[in-house]
């Protein structure tokens, strides 16, 4: 119900500010058209790359390895996957959605997202170009220990 009464909004606000100005509307149109083809080719990839997880990885799979029970194991191999892996945060947030649906337990995925997000292994060389190397080495470490904490919480929390 909620989806029909946002895309119902979207619509009349979109008729009104048609009418209100065409042209403007018109360009605001093919701005967002052209995003969107920005952005197709990333999340095409990634809706494979998240059905070939699955169907590579079995449920049990995914229990055994990120699972509720796998517990600190699970949380820490996680976490690398997140630290050094680079998606954007449209991409992983339905791919997380995915493996919580496939049996990843609740604080596994809040640390890969935290980490996904906020630790930059791959991005690590150009931050220290920008900011220098104690800055970036003490923004990673904080940022880890910040996913860390409110994994655990989480954990705790959804339990």
């Amino acid at each position: 119900m909620f989806t029909v009464i946002l895309y119902s909004s979207a619509l009349l606000l979109l008729a009104f500010s048609f009418f209100r100005d065409r042209e403007k509307t018109k360009s605001a149109l093919k701005k967002t058209w052209r995003s969107f083809e920005n952005i197709l080719p990333s999340m095409l990839s990634i809706l494979l790359l998240i059905g070939l997880i699955l169907s590579v990885l079995d449920e049990k799979t995914i229990s055994r390895m990120i699972g509720t029970q796998s517990g600190a194991l699970g949380i820490i191999i996680a976490a690398v996957i997140g630290c050094i892996t680079l998606l954007p945060g449209y991409v992983a947030i339905p791919l997380a959605a995915s493996l919580v649906q496939a049996g990843a337990g609740y604080a596994q995925i809040a640390i890969f997202i935290s980490t996904l997000m906020m630790v930059g292994v791959a991005t690590f060389p150009l931050e220290v170009n920008y900011f220098g190397r104690k800055f970036a080495f003490r923004r990673n470490a904080l940022s880890l220990a910040v996913a860390i904490i409110s994994a655990c919480l989480i954990g705790v929390i959804m339990e």
